[in-house]
Order: C-alpha cells, then sequence, then structure tokens
C-alpha cells in the first residue's frame, strides 16, 4: 500500500516561512531551472522550531554519504521521506548543498526507515528501544498497526495497556500538531506555541485561527497582537476591518497595562491605537463602543480599563472597606500590655517606633508597616504571631513568592503560603478556590512583601478574606513597584485610608552590616561607602565598565573567589542580579556564560535557542496553576527522560514534569533581571550596573537589588553608571485610581 494513502495528514509540504499563501499546503509550480531530490532523512543537523530553517542530511538513492539539504521546513523528523524542489549551490565553508524552496515530508515506507522515525522523539513514550522492538515485530507495516490498530502493539515487551494509551495518544496529538505547524509556517509564523494551540483548540486549531486569528493573542501564552497580525494579514483580512481595529484596542491598553498602568484616558487610547494601526479614528471610536458594550473594555468617566483590571481596583477598595467596617473578633484591648508580654517571651526591648507599630498592628483592623532593610519588620512580624498565638487566634502567614513566603516561615517557626496555594486554584474552573462564599480560614492574616503584588493578585486575596479577621499589610514601599499592574502598598499608604507607620531606624544588630548601610544610603540619594580594603566585609565593589571585563569578574567572583572565601556553593547560594534581559550584560547571555562554568557537562536538549542540562537551576516564566509553579518560582533539573520527552524538575522538594513542548516556560536562573528577583534574599548576590544599562538606572533598581543579598553583596560595574542610577530617583506614575477610590469613602 502506498504510504501517502495511509496517513494523510503526514503528507506535508512544508513551505517557506515567508510563503504568502492562504493555503499553506498547496505545491508550488516547478521552476524550470529548478531540480528534485528524494530520499531518506538521515540526519537533522538543524532545525528551529522558531522560523523553520532547516539543514539535514538526505540519503538518496545513489552512492555516497548523503546530501545536505538546506531550507524550511515546519515539521521534519529523521527517517521521514523527503522530496525537496531547489538548486545545487556551493557554501564556502560546507562545500556543495541542496538549496531547498520547498519541501514535503512524508511517513517512511522502509523498516529502517520507521525505526529510525519512531526512534526521533516524535512519539512521546518511544525511544530507540522499543522503536527497534516495534519494527521487529511489524516492519513495514508498524505505523499503520499503531494509527488503526494500536491494540496489537500490546504484544510488544515494554508496551502495556497504559503505554499504549500514551503512545496512541501522542501519535494523534502530533498529527494535529504538524498540520498547525505547517499551517502557521504558512503565514509566516514559528511553530514553538503550535502545541499550546492545538491544546487550547484542539482539532479545531486552523478553523478558529482563519476565523478570528486575534483570538490567539487573548488565548494562546506567548502570542501577542502582532503576531495575530501577521496571520490576520495572510489571511486578507482587511487592514480597516472593525476585528483588526478592536484587537489593536485591547492590545494598546495591554501594552500599557503591561508597563503598570490601570487605566487610559480615552482619547489617549484612540490616539494611541491610530497611530499603531493606522486606522480612521471614527472606525477605532465605533470599535471601542463595541468592546464596551461587550464589556470587554469598562470606561469610568473618562478613563479606560480592561475589565479585569476595573473590577479589581474596584475590588479592593470596596473589600478593605467592608474589613475597616466590622470590628475583628478579638483585638487586643491592652497593647501595651501585650507589647511589654512580647518584649519578656523575647528577650528584647523595642524602640519606640517599633513599639508604635506593633501596638497599631495590634490594635487596627487593617494596618501598613512599611521600611527598609535591618529595621525591624521580621521582628514585629514575629512579636504579632506570638501575641496571637497566646490568644489561641488562627495566624495565617502569606506572601507573593514562595522564597519570601519560605524567609516568613523561618522567622516565625510558623507554616507560610504564597498567595496562589493559600487561595488554592483550581484547574478545573480556572478560578481560586477560596472567594467571598468560600472564605479563608483564620483570625489574623499577615501578608509580606505587598510592594510586589499587582491589584489582580490583591483583589482575589480581600475577596476571600472573612469580614471579622485582622490584616496587618508589610513592606518596603521604595522598592520597585509589581511587575504587574497597580501600585497597591503605595496607593493604600498614599491614600490615609489606612493605618500605616514606616520605620527608619536601623538597629544595633545591624549597624555593622555594610549591605544595609549601603541600601539605606541609596534609598536617601546617597552615593555607596565602601570598608576598609583590608577588613572582611559583606559589600564589595569592583570597578569594570567593559562587557567583557565585567563579564569575567562576574564569573571570577561567582565559580572561584566568593566560594573560597565564604564557603558558598556557586550554584546554589549565589545570584547573579542584572537590570536587563537582552544584550551583552543581560541574565539570557550571562545564564549561558555561566551554564558553561557551573554546569558544563551532562545530558542536555535544545529548545528555543537555549540550552537546558540535567543540574541546571531554572525559573518558572509564568503562573502555571496546573502544575502549581508560579512566576519567578526557582527549581532545579534533576532528570531529562529522552524516551518520555520530558523534563523533572523540583521546586520546593516537589517534582513537577514539563514536556518538551512546554520548556519555553522555564528559562536558566543563574542570571535573572533585578525586577525578577524582587521579594527574593540569596546569601550572596553579584550585581552588574555598568553604562550599558542607562536606560534602566534608577534608584529604586540599584536599592532592590542590594537589598536581595542576606551574607553578601558583589557589586561590579561603573561609578558613573551607580551614580546615574542614584541620582535618578524619577519614578514613572503609573496610572491608577485605587487613591482615590479608598479616599471616596
Amino acid at each position: 500500500m502506498d504510504s501517502s494513502n495511509r496517513h494523510p495528514t503526514l503528507n506535508r509540504q512544508c513551505p517557506s516561512p515567508l510563503q504568502d499563501k492562504d493555503d499553506a499546503t498547496s505545491p508550488k509550480p516547478a521552476d524550470a531551472s529548478s531540480e528534485t531530490i528524494t530520499g531518506t532523512v538521515d540526519q537533522l543537523v538543524y532545525h528551529s522550531e522558531e522560523t523553520g530553517y532547516t539543514v539535514c542530511i538526505l540519503k538518496t538513492a545513489g552512492p555516497g554519504e548523503g546530501v545536505a539539504v538546506v531550507g524550511a521546513c515546519a515539521s521534519i523528523w529523521a527517517g521521514e521521506t523527503l522530496t525537496a524542489e531547489g538548486h545545487w549551490t556551493r557554501h564556502k565553508l560546507h562545500g556543495v548543498q541542496f538549496k531547498a524552496r520547498h519541501m514535503v515530508c512524508v511517513e517512511p515506507h522502509s523498516a529502517a526507515g520507521i525505526k529510525k522515525f519512531l526512534a526521533s522523539g516524535l512519539i512521546h513514550g518511544i525511544g530507540n528501544v522499543l522503536a527497534e522492538r516495534l519494527v521487529k515485530k511489524f516492519g513495514e507495516d508498524t505505523l499503520r498497526i499503531i494509527d488503526k490498530e494500536s491494540a496489537r502493539i500490546e504484544a510488544v515487551a515494554g508496551i502495556g495497556k497504559k503505554r499504549r494509551e500514551q503512545i496512541k495518544t501522542a501519535w494523534n496529538e502530533q498529527k494535529s500538531v504538524r498540520d498547525i505547524m505547517i499551517f502557521l509556517h504558512g503565514h509566516g509564523v514559528g511553530t514553538a506555541q503550535a502545541a499550546r494551540i492545538h491544546r487550547a483548540y484542539g482539532d479545531q486549531a486552523i478553523a478558529k485561527v482563519r476565523e478570528n486569528p486575534y483570538r490567539l493573542a487573548a488565548d494562546i501564552w506567548g502570542i501577542g497582537f502582532k503576531t495575530a497580525d501577521k496571520i490576520a494579514q495572510t489571511l486578507h483580512i482587511p487592514k480597516d476591518s472593525i476585528i483588526r481595529a478592536r484587537a489593536g484596542l485591547g492590545y494598546s491598553l495591554q501594552s500599557m497595562t503591561d508597563e503598570g498602568h490601570c487605566y487610559c484616558p480615552r482619547e489617549h487610547l484612540l490616539t494611541a491605537a491610530g497611530e499603531l494601526l493606522e486606522i480612521p479614528h471614527v472606525i477605532l471610536n465605533q470599535a471601542l463602543n463595541l468592546e464596551l458594550e461587550t464589556q470587554t473594555l469598562v470606561q469610568d468617566q473618562d478613563t479606560v480599563y480592561l475589565a479585569a483590571l476595573y473590577q479589581a481596583e474596584v475590588g479592593i477598595a470596596t473589600h478593605l472597606r467592608r474589613l475597616q467596617a466590622v470590628p475583628a473578633s478579638p483585638l487586643i484591648s491592652d497593647p501595651a500590655k501585650a507589647i511589654a508580654w512580647a518584649e519578656s517571651r523575647m528577650r528584647l526591648t523595642f524602640a519606640p517606633g517599633q513599639a508604635k507599630a506593633l501596638a497599631m498592628a495590634i490594635s487596627q483592623k487593617v494596618s501598613i508597616i512599611t521600611g527598609g532593610p535591618g529595621v525591624g519588620k521580621t521582628t514585629l512580624i514575629r512579636a504579632v504571631v506570638d501575641i496571637f498565638s497566646a490568644k489561641k487566634l488562627r495566624v495565617c502567614l502569606a506572601a507573593p513568592t514562595g522564597r519570601a513566603a519560605k524567609r516568613m516561615e523561618e522567622a516565625t517557626r510558623l507554616q507560610a503560603m504564597t498567595l496562589h496555594r493559600l487561595l488554592k486554584y483550581s484547574p478545573g474552573t480556572g478560578r481560586f478556590e477560596h472567594n467571598p462564599h468560600h472564605p479563608l480560614e483564620g483570625d489574623v492574616f499577615i501578608l509580606d512583601e505587598v510592594s510586589m503584588i499587582d491589584i489582580v493578585l490583591m483583589n482575589a486575596f480581600l475577596r476571600a478574606l472573612p469580614t471579622r479577621a485582622l490584616l496587618i499589610l508589610v513592606g518596603d514601599a521604595d522598592q520597585l513597584p509589581s511587575v504587574g499592574p497597580g501600585n497597591v502598598l503605595r496607593d493604600c499608604i498614599a491614600s490615609g485610608a489606612i493605618p500605616s507607620l514606616k520605620l527608619d531606624t536601623i538597629f544595633r544588630q545591624q549597624e555593622r552590616s555594610w549591605i544595609v548601610h549601603n541600601a539605606h544610603r541609596v534609598n536617601t540619594g546617597q552615593f555607596l561607602e565602601l570598608p576598609p580594603s583590608q577588613e572582611l566585609s559583606d559589600f564589595y565593589f569592583i570597578e569594570e565598565n567593559e562587557p567583557e571585563k565585567v563579564i569575567a569578574a562576574a564569573v571570577e567572583l561567582i565559580a572561584r573567589r566568593i566560594p573560597q572565601r565564604f564557603g558558598l556553593n556557586p550554584k546554589t547560594e549565589i545570584q547573579l542580579l542584572t537590570p536587563m534581559r537582552r544584550f551583552q550584560l543581560g541574565s539570557e547571555n550571562m545564564n549561558a556564560v555561566l551554564q558553561e562554568v557551573l554546569n558544563p557537562k551532562g545530558l542536555s536538549i535544545s529548545r528555543f535557542g537555549r540550552i537546558y542540562r540535567a543540574g541546571d537551576r531554572v525559573m518558572q516564566l509564568r503562573n502555571n496553576y496546573a502544575k502549581n509553579v508560579y512566576n519567578g518560582d526557582i527549581g532545579w533539573i534533576r532528570e531529562i527522560d529522552p524516551a518520555e520527552q520530558q523534563l523533572r524538575v523540583e521546586f520546593d522538594g516537589r517534582e513537577v514534569r514539563y514536556d518538551l513542548a512546554e520548556i519555553d516556560e522555564l528559562s536558566l536562573a543563574y542570571a535573572c533581571s533585578i525586577h525578577k528577583a524582587q521579594g527574593s534574599e540569596h546569601p550572596a548576590v553579584v550585581i552588574l550596573m555598568t553604562n550599558q544599562h542607562y536606560k534602566l538606572l534608577q534608584r529604586n533598581l540599584l536599592y532592590t537589588a542590594l537589598t536581595r543579598g542576606r551574607r553578601l553583596v558583589c557589586l561590579v560595574g561603573s561609578t558613573k553608571a551607580i551614580s546615574t542610577a542614584i541620582r535618578n530617583n524619577h519614578v514613572i506614575q503609573r496610572r491608577t485610581l485605587l487613591k482615590e477610590r479608598l479616599n471616596q469613602h
């Protein structure tokens, strides 16, 4: 039987990523000067999942070692039969190559080709051993058996019912995913997100994308408006269509929220969208009215919000007022007596500012304690926990990140949780289990690192609080604001609607810390003070500005000097921080550099331009509620399983598995941006700050970086860059109305 008739979904026309055709699978007319070659893909030298660019070795019927073929193919695997149309060329380094303008892959029909095809990693659950056993059992009929009579493969050693179902599911999925890959490549888009599109839309993926490609930007993580707009153009959707106008308005507003804003003035939004889309104002105005009618967007006077952000901002104000309106059950009736008891228990005497903050925290329904490092915030949390625990009240501790929660737990010896775990996200419903109808259980809630919390997460937390609960918010308002939209901590303080107190005295036990000393100097606009050169210190500055020398100094510190002098593990206890993600001194390049130094050997895979190796430290880049891992969580790759096509990553002693299609949710974490480091502390940090970072140099950025180091901070950079950062105290004002909403009542 002709293999092309057995599995039509695997007969793949693989167009160039630049092909501008409505039908990605339509064949191209042959060029009179072109040639066509056919053979078996013997080796896949390189294949970009983003662009489809492919280099492979093709074994043809004639003698020889194989032909090097270069071209674009959406999906290709070793063992497949490839027909390529193009011409011969000679590369100055690699010699004779066949440069393909058009490539068509079909499933293999020889036993050897099928074995190579199955062993290539295409089918989840089949590796070299099972591929050999399957082909030995079924020969050239193997692929038809898997597709049409999969129950028969249970006769092969190592394949039971569960493994057979796994193989069959993977076989069906890869067929659908391949069609999506080809479709997307045919419309100028990479294939890295094909698996996500398939999981979201199933077999209707292509139909749904054709109907409205802009839905991808809303539904699929990692695909934005610009990518969706490219697809729309190749599908011949008019540039002035109402569907494009509506999507562009949402994108324009979303771009502003990515900068921390909660809303945009209506006319400003129309102007921004008009510049982006080049669409007449009248069409945009009509599109905006439609978005308001469907409540995708919300207008409040002359401001426009994404609906979720409007609901969150209003919700925070509503729920804080709700909490304040009902007395706690019970508050501490005699704060002075409780403070004296805590001092006796903790064997210390609170400074006046601390005592005042503690009295406020235990006597007010909602309160805020803020301040920099070394001013006693953690000591106060311990005292609050002791006082309320002695009253037999249930105290709940939470923070936005796992690392911050772990610090609370270590300080208080009481369980602390991340907000996501406290609220219990349910993948089945897509919502938190705790809400106004199913409130959290507890009497006193202490929330740390509040500066990191955006308006959506804060609203989710507040709406789940029981009305009679007492709430204490703790954080450092001078740090960087949340990555997400809003400025919750600062707005709450500025409103004056919530009792708050700022601690600003560095206590005696911290006076010898140069980290704390310099953090406070930076925060007040003063330049760093360095300890005497001969003194063993917790703070060092190395003057360098040339990128190559900065990299060399950072590597030397992390790999040799800090481990030797301070006994710290470079893979687990030292964190490199940098202001940016891209360029030579950005986190992406520094991760690659440090990986080669700290973890150069071992089983690895390459995906999306990154190498992942067993033993690597990695960071989760997005909230994945189904896996119970969240943006900023740090883990370690414990195993790479080629047969199962999976990574096994450990987060805080808990194992999480990632399929290869999900690996772009992880980045290496030897280095990270300062924004990503918020809420974390490390035994040692190495901070890069040079003139290359000029656009990002701000006082609160440097201040946040310095306060990430617990035992040691090493700053590598230029005096000029650091001076620039300290002088630049201009904080971009985020558009938010939370302060005004709190003041309304």
